[in-house]
């Protein structure tokens, strides 16, 4: 059987396969089967991918759909489920998607909030 390397962020021994992917349970830290050292492939790529809430990976200039009513804190507004949202944009932090609502407006969203549309 082949042992898996370390996690190159925390050293831990408890990585596990799962697809093209390895992936750190301790850290959550997940990198590339074939870049091991977690430094190859994309050198804009810092962290894990941004995935939405069925594990779709992310992209800036996705569309997405809303699962879940949202309300909009300050407002009394509420960004119904089933709501499109064109052309996001990634960034760190809690809300990691930054997009425009139609009917509301430029607002930050949770990736765990949102599915991939096609």
């Amino acid at each position: 059987m082949e042992t898996l390397p370390p996690c190159p962020q925390c050293q831990s021994a408890f990585v596990y396969e799962d697809g093209a992917l390895l992936i750190c349970p301790e850290c959550g830290h997940e990198w590339a089967k074939d870049g091991a050292g977690g430094s190859g492939g994309d050198a804009g790529d810092t962290g894990p991918a941004v995935r939405d809430s069925v594990g779709n990976v992310l992209a800036d200039g996705d569309t997405v759909t809303v699962i879940k009513d949202l309300k909009v804190k300050g407002s009394s507004s509420i960004v119904k489920v089933g709501t499109k949202v064109k052309n996001i944009r990634l960034v760190d932090g809690d809300h990691d998607i930054d997009c425009t609502i139609p009917g509301i407006g430029a607002m930050g969203l949770k990736s765990e909030f949102v599915k991939k549309s096609s």
